[in-house]
C-alpha cells in the first residue's frame, strides 16, 4: 500500500516504514505527526483518487531530526563587467518516517486502470497549454538579485509588465522598506529592461545590458 502525499509544498510517494527528507517542519524531534492531504491512494491495486485529496484519509509520521542539506554553491558572474558573486545554500529540512497510512473506510475505490491498446498518434490531440500562474523571472533584468526579487514580488511586483509600469522612486520605496539587504541598489533602468523583456525584445535588452554596470548606466 502506497500514498501520494502533499508534505510542506511538495509531493510524495510514500509508503509505510519508509524514511522522508522534506523542508522543515515546525514539529519537535520524536513528536507524531498526521497529514490529511493525501492526492492518491493504492491499496493493491484498488486506486483511490481524490478531488484534490481523499477524504478521510492521512498519513501518520514521527519526526526523526531536523538537519540541513548539502551545501549548494551559487555563482555569478557578467562578462567584461568585473561582476563576481558567489554565495552558499544549505536548505533545511526534516527526516520523518511514514508510520502508518490510514484509509476512511467509506471512502470509495476505483479499480485501477487498465492498459488501452494504441492507437494511431494522428489520431491523438496535443493538450493545450496552459498559462503560467508564476510570475516572470525578475532577476533577468540587471541589477535585480535574488532578494531584490522576492521584495518585488511580495509588493506584488511579480511581472516585467508591472515591474516597467511602475516609477524608479516608488521602486526605491519597495526596496527601503525591505528587510533584506537590497537598500543600496539602483533601480534607474529596472524600468526599462522590464519593457523589453515584457515585450520579446531579449536582444534589445542584452544590447542595453551590455552598456550598464550592476544595473546602472555607465
Amino acid at each position: 500500500m502506497y500514498a501520494i502525499v502533499e508534505i510542506a509544498g511538495q509531493q510524495f510517494k510514500v509508503s509505510k516504514d519508509q524514511k522522508v527528507y522534506v523542508h522543515r517542519l515546525a514539529s519537535e524531534e520524536g513528536s507524531k505527526i498526521s497529514f490529511d492531504k493525501v492526492l492518491l491512494l493504492d491499496d493493491n491495486g484498488n486506486v483511490t483518487l481524490g478531488a484534490p485529496a481523499v477524504e478521510g484519509a492521512s498519513v501518520e509520521a514521527k519526526v526523526l531530526q531536523h538537519l540541513k542539506g548539502d551545501k549548494v554553491i551559487v555563482f555569478k558572474k557578467k562578462r567584461r563587467k568585473g561582476y563576481k558573486k558567489k554565495n552558499g545554500h544549505r536548505q533545511s529540512l526534516t527526516q520523518i518516517l511514514i508510520e502508518g497510512i490510514m484509509a476512511s473506510s467509506s471512502t470509495k475505490k476505483v479499480a485501477a486502470p487498465k492498459a488501452e491498446k494504441l492507437v494511431d498518434a494522428t489520431e491523438v490531440k496535443a493538450p493545450k497549454a496552459k498559462a503560467s500562474k508564476k510570475g516572470d523571472d525578475l532577476t533577468i533584468v540587471e541589477g535585480i538579485g535574488p532578494k531584490a526579487a522576492e521584495a518585488l514580488v511580495a509588493a506584488g511586483i511579480d511581472t516585467f509588465a508591472k515591474l516597467a509600469s511602475v516609477s524608479a522612486e516608488e521602486v526605491k520605496a519597495v526596496l527601503d522598506a525591505s528587510t533584506s539587504k537590497v537598500q543600496h541598489l539602483d533601480p534607474t533602468t529596472w524600468a526599462q529592461q522590464a519593457q523589453l523583456a515584457a515585450d520579446g525584445k531579449m536582444d534589445e535588452l542584452k544590447k542595453l545590458q551590455d552598456e550598464l554596470n550592476g544595473g546602472k548606466a555607465v
